[in-house]
């Protein structure tokens, strides 16, 4: 068989989440110790969200919120592994592959730079990556806005997909 056509796709994702008390931080599949957790419908990792949104973005097929509303029962307290895993079979079902995943946490504290190597490992096995292929930064915002006074927590993510067509 010889590939029809290929096609390369690029996709961006972005999160945010309130940071509140008694609530887990959860990024990147990773628990981080903090007195302040994200507050979502979901386990509220916004790294993974990020990421699911730039995949879905990159294959047209919607957004996190179209998949999976907030006002669904189902999706309540829903891990962002689960969430992503469902987001690669949907890629997958129309023949994309990942070239490569670049993100970028932006929170003020607490400092998450001896984690994301765990992140990225976690990434890497959801999406059946090599992990080489998934890149995890972490920036602040030097105090300002709302990230900047731990109100709140985001990331930004960008996604290369190829897909060859077989005729």
């Amino acid at each position: 068989m010889i590939p029809k056509e290929t096609t390369t796709r690029v996709g961006i994702g972005y999160d945010v989440h309130k940071l509140v008390s008694n609530r887990k931080l959860i990024i990147g599949a990773v628990s981080i110790d903090s007195v302040l957790g994200a507050l979502g419908h979901s386990d509220a990792d916004v790294l993974i969200h990020a990421i699911a949104d730039a995949l879905l973005g990159a294959a047209a097929l919607g957004d996190i919120g179209y998949h999976f509303p907030d006002t669904d029962k189902k999706n309540e307290g829903m891990s962002g592994s689960v969430l992503l895993s469902e987001v690669v079979r949907l890629i997958h079902l129309k023949h994309f592959s990942i070239v490569n995943i670049d993100s970028t946490v932006i929170l003020q504290s607490p400092k998450i730079a001896s984690h994301i190597n765990e992140m990225r490992k976690n990434i890497s096995q959801i999406l059946d990556v090599d992990i080489s292929k998934v890149s995890v930064k972490a920036t602040t915002t030097e105090k300002l806005g709302f990230i900047g006074r731990n109100e709140g927590i985001a990331a930004e993510a960008i996604v290369l997909l190829d897909c060859q067509v077989i005729s």
